[in-house]
């Protein structure tokens, strides 16, 4: 089945140099608001308690508050999660207290203030030490599956396909980094899962249009680097389009009707699975051709 000719000529190439200083400043924008604006870490990450409360007749979030305010709460903040002020999210530190009394005395508290008109969905407790390192092995898990696929790849063509993919890598996790902060999305295990996920799916497209570049430049061996990689971008493009569009009608799916929980889930893997298959011949293949351009001077490149 081809959704796109196989013998497309479209000048991906021929177009690079737009898409990469694109991709810079893009890059760019996400490493400052990472450093100045930073993420927004849920419990996981960041520690405490969160409690999820369903209200039979809609509230406010002052009246939830007010519920709690004998209660000295650290750093407590309300959340509207349905839209309809009826389901609210609690967000605070635990203090002194530990993690079964603190949210035992959330639940008690709104219980008194709204009698039966309250349901306590979920409770969930980190505390800081937990949330600390989670946060460290999270990050390192990121930074060593970005680095081993670039290997993997690198033993498996060439090294300069591998170089490629790395920094193809690199671009996708600061996409979703500078996406995932500007949404406020906050940032937890689920979503850490998401981004390893997409990190996965964008080395395996690259692989994809690598493997039929190996192919090709077999086959023609009298075409330059830059019109091989071209037709291979094109040979695999109905591939690609097909693969993505279908995996992204499912996240679409997800994160219109999957509710709030899966929300975050949804939005980092449709983010990722949109540069991943962007980086693949925007980013990956520049930095092959850049390569050939430096080691071999004296043959023309595109």
């Amino acid at each position: 089945m081809e959704l796109i000719r196989h013998d497309i000529n479209v000048d991906f190439v021929g177009k690079r140099q737009f898409f990469v200083l694109l991709s810079v400043g893009i890059n760019l924008l996400s490493i400052i608001l990472l450093l100045t604006w930073g993420f927004n870490y849920g419990v996981d990450f960041a520690g405490g308690t969160v409690v999820e409360a369903r209200f039979q007749q809609a509230t406010t979030p002052k009246a939830v508050e007010e519920s709690v305010a004998n209660l000295a709460l650290e750093d407590l903040t309300i959340q509207d999660l349905g839209g309809d002020s009826k389901t609210y999210l609690l967000r605070f530190k635990q203090g002194e207290q530990n993690i079964d009394t603190a949210s035992t005395t959330v639940r008690t508290a709104l219980s008194e203030a709204f009698k039966d008109t309250v349901e306590i969905l979920r409770v969930e407790a980190v505390g800081a030490k937990v949330s600390g390192r989670l946060r460290q092995q999270g990050f390192l898990a990121v930074t060593f599956a970005t680095l081993f696929m670039g290997l993997y790849i690198t033993f498996r063509f060439e090294w300069r396909f591998g170089v490629g993919a790395v920094i193809a890598l690199i671009h996708d996790v600061l996409v979703v980094t500078g996406a995932l902060i500007l949404t406020q999305t906050p940032f937890d295990l689920t979503v850490l899962a998401a981004l390893l996920t997409v990190v996965g799916f964008s080395v395996h497209d690259t692989i994809i249009v690598s493997d039929r570049v190996r192919e090709n430049l077999r086959k023609i061996r009298r075409a330059n680097l830059a019109e091989v990689i071209n037709r291979s971008i094109n040979e695999t493009l109905s591939r690609t389009v097909i693969t993505s569009g279908t995996a992204l009608m499912v996240l679409l799916a997800l994160y219109v009707i999957g509710g709030h929980v899966i929300r975050p889930f949804a939005l980092t893997m449709i983010v990722g699975f949109i540069t991943g298959t962007y980086s693949s011949v925007y980013i990956a293949a520049p930095v092959v051709l850049y390569f050939e351009r430096s080691l071999t001077p004296q043959r023309k490149v595109a």
